[in-house]
Protein backbone atom coordinates (compact mmCIF):
# COMPACT_ATOMS: atom_id res chain seq x y z
CA UNK A 1 0.00 0.00 0.00
CA UNK A 2 1.25 3.21 -0.92
CA UNK A 3 1.84 6.65 1.31
CA UNK A 4 -1.15 8.19 -0.60
CA UNK A 5 -3.26 5.21 -0.22
CA UNK A 6 -2.41 5.30 3.38
CA UNK A 7 -3.22 9.12 4.12
CA UNK A 8 -6.74 8.87 2.67
CA UNK A 9 -8.14 5.85 4.64
CA UNK A 10 -11.04 6.38 5.94
CA UNK A 11 -9.42 6.35 9.58
CA UNK A 12 -6.97 9.23 8.48
CA UNK A 13 -9.86 11.23 7.31
CA UNK A 14 -11.94 10.95 10.18
CA UNK A 15 -8.87 11.71 12.34
CA UNK A 16 -7.70 14.92 10.81
CA UNK A 17 -11.54 16.63 10.32
CA UNK A 18 -12.15 15.32 14.12
CA UNK A 19 -13.87 18.15 15.81
CA UNK A 20 -11.97 20.41 18.62
CA UNK A 21 -13.36 19.43 21.98
CA UNK A 22 -14.08 23.28 23.49
CA UNK A 23 -15.72 21.75 26.87
CA UNK A 24 -13.12 22.16 29.13
CA UNK A 25 -11.19 25.18 28.01
CA UNK A 26 -14.48 27.27 28.54
CA UNK A 27 -15.15 25.92 32.01
CA UNK A 28 -10.95 26.37 32.90
CA UNK A 29 -11.50 29.81 31.42
CA UNK A 30 -14.76 31.01 33.36
CA UNK A 31 -13.38 29.35 36.51
CA UNK A 32 -10.06 31.29 35.51
CA UNK A 33 -11.67 34.57 35.26
CA UNK A 34 -13.92 34.12 38.36
CA UNK A 35 -10.72 33.42 40.10
CA UNK A 36 -9.31 36.69 38.54
CA UNK A 37 -11.43 39.04 38.83
CA UNK A 38 -14.02 38.27 41.93
CA UNK A 39 -11.28 36.55 44.08
CA UNK A 40 -7.95 38.67 43.45
CA UNK A 41 -9.29 42.03 41.34
CA UNK A 42 -12.68 43.04 43.69
CA UNK A 43 -11.84 40.21 46.65
CA UNK A 44 -12.06 40.80 50.06
CA UNK A 45 -9.48 42.48 52.17
CA UNK A 46 -7.82 40.61 55.11
CA UNK A 47 -5.69 37.43 55.95
CA UNK A 48 -6.52 33.92 56.11
CA UNK A 49 -4.82 31.53 57.79
CA UNK A 50 -4.48 27.88 56.46
CA UNK A 51 -3.66 25.56 60.11
CA UNK A 52 -2.18 22.54 58.91
CA UNK A 53 -0.89 20.79 61.70
CA UNK A 54 -2.71 19.21 64.53
CA UNK A 55 -1.56 18.12 68.11
CA UNK A 56 0.50 14.81 68.12
CA UNK A 57 2.12 14.95 64.36
CA UNK A 58 5.43 13.78 64.00
CA UNK A 59 6.72 17.24 63.51
CA UNK A 60 4.94 20.53 63.56
CA UNK A 61 4.02 22.59 60.43
CA UNK A 62 3.71 26.12 61.06
CA UNK A 63 -0.10 27.71 60.05
CA UNK A 64 0.13 29.54 56.45
CA UNK A 65 -1.24 32.97 56.68
CA UNK A 66 -1.82 34.71 53.20
CA UNK A 67 -3.30 37.93 52.29
CA UNK A 68 -6.64 36.99 50.46
CA UNK A 69 -6.35 39.75 47.21
CA UNK A 70 -2.82 38.55 46.69
CA UNK A 71 -3.73 35.12 46.72
CA UNK A 72 -6.89 35.82 44.37
CA UNK A 73 -4.30 37.58 42.09
CA UNK A 74 -1.83 35.14 41.98
CA UNK A 75 -3.48 32.22 41.84
CA UNK A 76 -6.08 33.76 39.28
CA UNK A 77 -3.16 34.50 36.75
CA UNK A 78 -1.56 31.24 36.94
CA UNK A 79 -5.54 29.58 36.58
CA UNK A 80 -5.93 32.02 33.20
CA UNK A 81 -2.48 30.86 31.88
CA UNK A 82 -3.51 27.06 32.45
CA UNK A 83 -6.54 27.71 30.47
CA UNK A 84 -4.65 29.69 28.03
CA UNK A 85 -2.73 26.47 27.21
CA UNK A 86 -5.77 24.05 27.54
CA UNK A 87 -7.09 26.09 24.57
CA UNK A 88 -3.77 25.88 22.75
CA UNK A 89 -3.94 22.02 23.23
CA UNK A 90 -6.85 21.04 22.30
CA UNK A 91 -6.70 23.42 19.01
CA UNK A 92 -3.68 20.83 18.54
CA UNK A 93 -6.09 18.15 19.77
CA UNK A 94 -3.50 17.09 21.97
CA UNK A 95 -4.95 15.32 25.21
CA UNK A 96 -4.42 16.76 28.52
CA UNK A 97 -4.43 13.66 30.75
CA UNK A 98 -6.36 13.26 34.42
CA UNK A 99 -3.64 15.62 36.25
CA UNK A 100 -4.22 18.72 34.97
CA UNK A 101 -7.62 18.72 35.58
CA UNK A 102 -6.98 18.07 39.32
CA UNK A 103 -4.18 20.55 39.63
CA UNK A 104 -6.28 23.33 38.20
CA UNK A 105 -9.43 22.31 40.58
CA UNK A 106 -6.68 21.95 43.51
CA UNK A 107 -5.91 25.86 42.73
CA UNK A 108 -9.04 27.15 42.11
CA UNK A 109 -10.41 25.78 45.64
CA UNK A 110 -7.35 27.59 47.53
CA UNK A 111 -7.71 30.85 45.70
CA UNK A 112 -11.63 29.99 46.37
CA UNK A 113 -10.35 29.47 50.12
CA UNK A 114 -8.44 32.85 50.75
CA UNK A 115 -11.33 34.49 49.47
CA UNK A 116 -13.82 32.73 51.88
CA UNK A 117 -11.58 33.23 54.74
CA UNK A 118 -10.76 36.80 54.15
CA UNK A 119 -12.35 39.70 55.77
CA UNK A 120 -13.21 37.86 59.22
CA UNK A 121 -9.48 36.30 59.57
CA UNK A 122 -11.05 32.81 59.02
CA UNK A 123 -8.82 30.02 60.03
CA UNK A 124 -9.15 27.16 57.36
CA UNK A 125 -8.59 24.07 59.24
CA UNK A 126 -6.93 21.84 56.01
CA UNK A 127 -7.09 18.47 58.35
CA UNK A 128 -10.67 19.06 59.54
CA UNK A 129 -11.87 19.51 56.27
CA UNK A 130 -9.97 16.81 54.45
CA UNK A 131 -10.90 14.15 56.97
CA UNK A 132 -14.68 15.23 57.29
CA UNK A 133 -14.50 14.92 52.91
CA UNK A 134 -13.07 10.89 53.80
CA UNK A 135 -16.10 10.60 56.11
CA UNK A 136 -18.63 12.11 54.03
CA UNK A 137 -17.26 9.68 51.01
CA UNK A 138 -16.94 6.26 52.94
CA UNK A 139 -21.10 5.34 52.10
CA UNK A 140 -20.39 6.95 48.71
CA UNK A 141 -18.18 4.81 47.96
CA UNK A 142 -19.01 1.72 49.20
CA UNK A 143 -22.31 2.77 46.96
CA UNK A 144 -20.55 3.05 44.17
CA UNK A 145 -18.50 -0.04 44.12
CA UNK A 146 -21.98 -1.91 44.88
CA UNK A 147 -23.07 -0.16 41.55
CA UNK A 148 -19.72 -1.20 39.39
CA UNK A 149 -20.04 -4.31 41.01
CA UNK A 150 -23.29 -5.10 39.64
CA UNK A 151 -23.73 -2.91 35.98
CA UNK A 152 -20.44 -4.66 35.09
CA UNK A 153 -22.26 -8.34 35.47
CA UNK A 154 -25.21 -6.78 33.65
CA UNK A 155 -27.19 -5.83 36.65
CA UNK A 156 -28.90 -2.58 36.86
CA UNK A 157 -28.39 -1.39 40.36
CA UNK A 158 -30.84 1.66 41.25
CA UNK A 159 -31.59 -0.01 44.97
CA UNK A 160 -28.15 1.66 46.43
CA UNK A 161 -30.05 3.50 48.05
CA UNK A 162 -32.54 0.92 49.71
CA UNK A 163 -29.32 -0.70 50.20
CA UNK A 164 -27.43 1.90 52.22
CA UNK A 165 -30.25 1.88 54.75
CA UNK A 166 -31.10 -1.30 55.03
CA UNK A 167 -27.19 -1.85 56.69
CA UNK A 168 -27.48 1.46 58.13
CA UNK A 169 -30.89 0.12 60.26
CA UNK A 170 -29.91 -3.55 61.05
CA UNK A 171 -26.33 -2.36 61.88
CA UNK A 172 -28.10 -0.39 64.38
CA UNK A 173 -30.24 -2.55 65.52
CA UNK A 174 -27.69 -5.88 65.70
CA UNK A 175 -24.97 -3.41 67.70
CA UNK A 176 -27.62 -1.69 70.02
CA UNK A 177 -29.07 -5.03 71.12
CA UNK A 178 -26.15 -6.72 71.79
CA UNK A 179 -24.19 -3.88 72.64
CA UNK A 180 -21.19 -4.32 70.87
CA UNK A 181 -20.62 -2.29 67.25
CA UNK A 182 -18.61 -5.03 65.60
CA UNK A 183 -21.42 -7.07 65.80
CA UNK A 184 -23.91 -4.20 63.98
CA UNK A 185 -20.92 -4.22 61.14
CA UNK A 186 -21.42 -7.70 60.88
CA UNK A 187 -25.42 -8.04 60.71
CA UNK A 188 -25.23 -4.65 57.71
CA UNK A 189 -23.63 -6.98 54.33
CA UNK A 190 -26.27 -8.76 55.49
CA UNK A 191 -29.52 -6.57 54.90
CA UNK A 192 -27.84 -5.09 51.57
CA UNK A 193 -27.27 -8.71 50.48
CA UNK A 194 -31.19 -9.44 51.60
CA UNK A 195 -32.48 -6.61 48.93
CA UNK A 196 -30.17 -7.92 46.31
CA UNK A 197 -31.82 -11.10 46.98
CA UNK A 198 -35.01 -9.61 45.57
CA UNK A 199 -33.77 -7.23 43.13
CA UNK A 200 -32.11 -10.21 41.54
CA UNK A 201 -35.04 -13.00 41.94
CA UNK A 202 -37.25 -10.53 39.78
CA UNK A 203 -34.16 -9.08 37.82
CA UNK A 204 -33.01 -12.73 36.46
CA UNK A 205 -35.91 -15.30 37.23
CA UNK A 206 -39.04 -12.51 35.81
CA UNK A 207 -37.10 -10.46 33.63
CA UNK A 208 -38.63 -7.47 35.82
CA UNK A 209 -37.18 -3.82 34.23
CA UNK A 210 -34.51 -3.39 36.57
CA UNK A 211 -34.79 0.29 36.57
CA UNK A 212 -38.30 0.00 37.78
CA UNK A 213 -37.38 -2.96 40.79
CA UNK A 214 -34.95 -0.96 41.70
CA UNK A 215 -37.06 2.14 42.72
CA UNK A 216 -39.74 -0.04 44.42
CA UNK A 217 -37.09 -1.96 46.55
CA UNK A 218 -35.76 1.85 47.55
CA UNK A 219 -39.47 2.79 48.48
CA UNK A 220 -40.04 -0.72 49.91
CA UNK A 221 -36.76 -0.48 52.80
CA UNK A 222 -37.78 3.29 53.21
CA UNK A 223 -41.12 1.87 54.13
CA UNK A 224 -40.37 -1.01 56.18
CA UNK A 225 -37.31 0.55 58.12
CA UNK A 226 -39.51 3.90 58.78
CA UNK A 227 -42.58 1.78 59.66
CA UNK A 228 -39.88 -0.31 62.53
CA UNK A 229 -38.68 2.96 63.39
CA UNK A 230 -41.81 4.30 64.77
CA UNK A 231 -43.94 1.40 65.93
CA UNK A 232 -40.46 -0.85 67.53
CA UNK A 233 -37.37 1.56 68.08
CA UNK A 234 -38.80 4.61 69.31
CA UNK A 235 -40.87 2.44 72.02
CA UNK A 236 -37.25 0.91 73.33
CA UNK A 237 -34.60 2.94 72.25
CA UNK A 238 -32.33 1.74 75.03
CA UNK A 239 -32.40 -1.71 73.55
CA UNK A 240 -33.53 -1.42 69.85
CA UNK A 241 -31.59 1.99 68.85
CA UNK A 242 -29.06 2.97 71.31
CA UNK A 243 -25.74 4.39 69.77
CA UNK A 244 -22.98 2.33 69.63
CA UNK A 245 -20.04 3.50 67.71
CA UNK A 246 -16.57 2.04 66.00
CA UNK A 247 -13.85 2.85 67.75
CA UNK A 248 -10.47 4.13 65.77
CA UNK A 249 -8.01 2.44 65.44
CA UNK A 250 -4.99 4.69 64.48
CA UNK A 251 -1.85 2.89 62.83
CA UNK A 252 1.31 3.74 64.79
CA UNK A 253 3.31 5.48 62.85
CA UNK A 254 1.41 6.18 59.85
CA UNK A 255 -1.00 8.01 61.78
CA UNK A 256 1.51 10.67 63.14
CA UNK A 257 2.31 11.93 60.04
CA UNK A 258 1.22 15.51 59.39
CA UNK A 259 -2.01 16.07 57.52
CA UNK A 260 -2.26 12.62 55.27
CA UNK A 261 -1.67 10.63 58.98
CA UNK A 262 -4.59 12.12 60.82
CA UNK A 263 -6.73 12.03 57.66
CA UNK A 264 -6.28 8.27 56.35
CA UNK A 265 -4.88 6.69 58.84
CA UNK A 266 -6.63 7.24 62.33
CA UNK A 267 -9.91 5.67 61.29
CA UNK A 268 -12.21 3.18 62.39
CA UNK A 269 -11.96 0.04 61.15
CA UNK A 270 -14.77 0.43 58.70
CA UNK A 271 -12.81 2.70 56.66
CA UNK A 272 -9.91 0.63 56.62
CA UNK A 273 -12.04 -2.05 54.96
CA UNK A 274 -13.23 0.59 52.94
CA UNK A 275 -9.24 1.04 51.20
CA UNK A 276 -9.55 -3.08 51.07
CA UNK A 277 -12.38 -3.33 49.05
CA UNK A 278 -11.51 -0.22 46.33
CA UNK A 279 -8.30 -1.66 45.96
CA UNK A 280 -9.12 -5.34 45.58
CA UNK A 281 -11.89 -4.21 43.00
CA UNK A 282 -9.50 -2.20 41.41
CA UNK A 283 -7.35 -5.57 40.87
CA UNK A 284 -9.59 -8.19 40.60
CA UNK A 285 -12.05 -6.46 38.01
CA UNK A 286 -9.36 -5.97 35.37
CA UNK A 287 -6.68 -8.91 36.49
CA UNK A 288 -8.67 -12.04 37.31
CA UNK A 289 -10.57 -14.76 36.11
CA UNK A 290 -13.03 -13.48 38.63
CA UNK A 291 -13.21 -9.97 36.86
CA UNK A 292 -13.04 -11.84 33.01
CA UNK A 293 -16.27 -13.30 33.65
CA UNK A 294 -18.21 -10.86 35.33
CA UNK A 295 -17.17 -8.27 32.50
CA UNK A 296 -17.82 -11.17 30.22
CA UNK A 297 -21.41 -11.40 30.85
CA UNK A 298 -22.11 -8.03 31.20
CA UNK A 299 -20.42 -6.69 27.79
CA UNK A 300 -21.91 -10.30 25.50
CA UNK A 301 -23.34 -13.08 27.39
CA UNK A 302 -24.08 -15.33 24.79
CA UNK A 303 -20.81 -15.32 24.09
CA UNK A 304 -19.94 -15.83 27.62
CA UNK A 305 -22.53 -18.50 27.71
CA UNK A 306 -20.91 -20.31 24.64
CA UNK A 307 -17.52 -21.11 26.88
CA UNK A 308 -19.58 -21.94 29.31
CA UNK A 309 -19.98 -19.22 31.69
CA UNK A 310 -23.25 -19.70 33.68
CA UNK A 311 -24.24 -15.94 33.15
CA UNK A 312 -27.23 -15.96 35.24
CA UNK A 313 -25.86 -17.63 38.26
CA UNK A 314 -22.59 -15.21 37.54
CA UNK A 315 -25.11 -12.24 37.80
CA UNK A 316 -26.98 -13.37 40.77
CA UNK A 317 -23.95 -13.67 43.06
CA UNK A 318 -21.69 -10.63 41.84
CA UNK A 319 -25.04 -8.94 42.81
CA UNK A 320 -25.61 -10.09 46.30
CA UNK A 321 -21.26 -9.58 46.78
CA UNK A 322 -22.65 -5.93 45.52
CA UNK A 323 -25.88 -5.77 47.29
CA UNK A 324 -23.13 -6.92 50.91
CA UNK A 325 -21.00 -3.93 49.56
CA UNK A 326 -23.82 -1.62 49.92
CA UNK A 327 -24.71 -2.83 53.74
CA UNK A 328 -21.33 -1.87 54.49
CA UNK A 329 -21.98 1.93 53.33
CA UNK A 330 -24.82 1.69 55.13
CA UNK A 331 -23.01 0.98 58.43
CA UNK A 332 -21.23 4.34 58.26
CA UNK A 333 -24.36 6.27 59.01
CA UNK A 334 -24.70 4.34 62.37
CA UNK A 335 -21.69 2.26 63.88
CA UNK A 336 -19.37 4.01 61.70
CA UNK A 337 -20.57 7.38 62.96
CA UNK A 338 -21.85 6.88 66.26
CA UNK A 339 -25.19 7.60 65.55
CA UNK A 340 -28.29 5.93 65.97
CA UNK A 341 -31.04 4.97 63.28
CA UNK A 342 -33.44 7.54 62.22
CA UNK A 343 -35.86 7.71 59.16
CA UNK A 344 -34.62 8.00 55.54
CA UNK A 345 -30.99 8.69 56.84
CA UNK A 346 -29.46 7.78 53.78
CA UNK A 347 -30.72 10.80 52.01
CA UNK A 348 -30.19 10.08 48.59
CA UNK A 349 -26.69 9.17 49.24
CA UNK A 350 -27.52 5.79 46.64
CA UNK A 351 -27.89 7.82 44.08
CA UNK A 352 -25.30 10.25 43.85
CA UNK A 353 -23.27 7.50 44.42
CA UNK A 354 -24.60 5.81 41.14
CA UNK A 355 -23.73 8.82 39.83
CA UNK A 356 -19.90 8.96 41.17
CA UNK A 357 -20.07 5.28 39.74
CA UNK A 358 -20.82 6.77 36.13
CA UNK A 359 -18.56 10.13 36.59
CA UNK A 360 -15.91 7.30 37.45
CA UNK A 361 -16.87 5.79 34.16
CA UNK A 362 -17.28 2.70 35.98
CA UNK A 363 -13.79 1.88 37.21
CA UNK A 364 -13.30 1.34 40.76
CA UNK A 365 -10.21 4.13 40.78
CA UNK A 366 -12.50 6.90 38.92
CA UNK A 367 -15.47 6.14 41.22
CA UNK A 368 -13.33 6.24 44.40
CA UNK A 369 -12.15 10.18 43.34
CA UNK A 370 -15.74 11.10 42.07
CA UNK A 371 -17.21 10.00 45.61
CA UNK A 372 -14.43 12.02 47.25
CA UNK A 373 -15.01 15.11 45.27
CA UNK A 374 -18.80 14.98 46.14
CA UNK A 375 -17.48 13.80 50.10
CA UNK A 376 -15.34 17.12 49.61
CA UNK A 377 -17.68 19.39 48.32
CA UNK A 378 -19.77 18.61 51.50
CA UNK A 379 -16.79 18.68 53.84
CA UNK A 380 -16.28 21.90 52.47
CA UNK A 381 -19.90 23.74 52.90
CA UNK A 382 -19.76 22.55 56.57
CA UNK A 383 -16.39 23.87 57.40
CA UNK A 384 -17.04 27.49 55.55
CA UNK A 385 -20.54 27.77 57.87
CA UNK A 386 -18.29 27.26 60.69
CA UNK A 387 -15.63 30.52 59.88
CA UNK A 388 -18.55 32.53 58.98
CA UNK A 389 -17.77 33.46 55.15
CA UNK A 390 -20.42 35.13 52.93
CA UNK A 391 -21.04 32.73 50.76
CA UNK A 392 -25.00 30.99 51.77
CA UNK A 393 -24.65 27.36 53.05
CA UNK A 394 -27.58 26.44 50.80
CA UNK A 395 -25.44 27.18 47.56
CA UNK A 396 -22.51 25.13 49.21
CA UNK A 397 -24.94 21.89 49.77
CA UNK A 398 -26.45 22.49 46.57
CA UNK A 399 -23.08 21.50 44.84
CA UNK A 400 -22.99 18.01 44.94
CA UNK A 401 -26.20 17.66 43.96
CA UNK A 402 -25.36 20.41 40.73
CA UNK A 403 -22.02 17.80 40.16
CA UNK A 404 -24.12 14.91 39.97
CA UNK A 405 -26.51 16.40 36.60
CA UNK A 406 -23.27 17.50 35.02
CA UNK A 407 -22.33 13.97 35.37
CA UNK A 408 -24.98 12.07 34.64
CA UNK A 409 -25.29 14.67 31.44
CA UNK A 410 -22.42 13.09 30.16
CA UNK A 411 -20.42 16.76 31.04
CA UNK A 412 -17.76 14.49 31.75
CA UNK A 413 -17.04 12.76 28.13
CA UNK A 414 -18.57 10.03 27.02
CA UNK A 415 -19.30 7.19 28.50
CA UNK A 416 -20.08 3.84 27.86
CA UNK A 417 -22.03 1.47 29.80
CA UNK A 418 -21.89 -2.61 30.08
CA UNK A 419 -23.32 -2.94 26.39
CA UNK A 420 -25.61 -5.72 27.99
CA UNK A 421 -26.50 -3.85 31.11
CA UNK A 422 -30.32 -4.27 32.42
CA UNK A 423 -30.68 -6.84 29.10
CA UNK A 424 -32.41 -10.18 30.53
CA UNK A 425 -30.44 -13.16 29.29
CA UNK A 426 -32.42 -16.13 27.84
CA UNK A 427 -30.83 -18.99 27.53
Amino acid sequence: MTAQTVENTPSTQAKAVAPIAWKFPIVYTILALVSLIFFGLIGRDGETTFRVATGGDFFAIPDFVVSSTAAGLTLGILLVLMAAVSIYLSVKRISLGSWFPMLFGILFVISFLAWAGGGSGGVIPLTTLLAGALALSVPLIFGAMCGLVGERSGIINIAIEGQLLAGAFLAAVVASVVKNPYAGLLAAPIAGALVAVILTFFAVKYWVNQIIIGVVLNVLVVGVTSFLYSTVLTEDPALWNARQKLPNLPIPGLSDIPVLGRVLFDQNILVYIMYVVVIALQIFVFRSKWGLRMRAVGEHPKAADTVGIKVNFTRVRNTLLAGAIAGLGGAFFTVGSGLAFGKEMSAGQGYIALAAMILGKWNPKGALFAALLFGFSKSLGNTLQSIGTPVANELLLMLPYIVTVFAVAGFVGRVRPPAAEGVPYVK
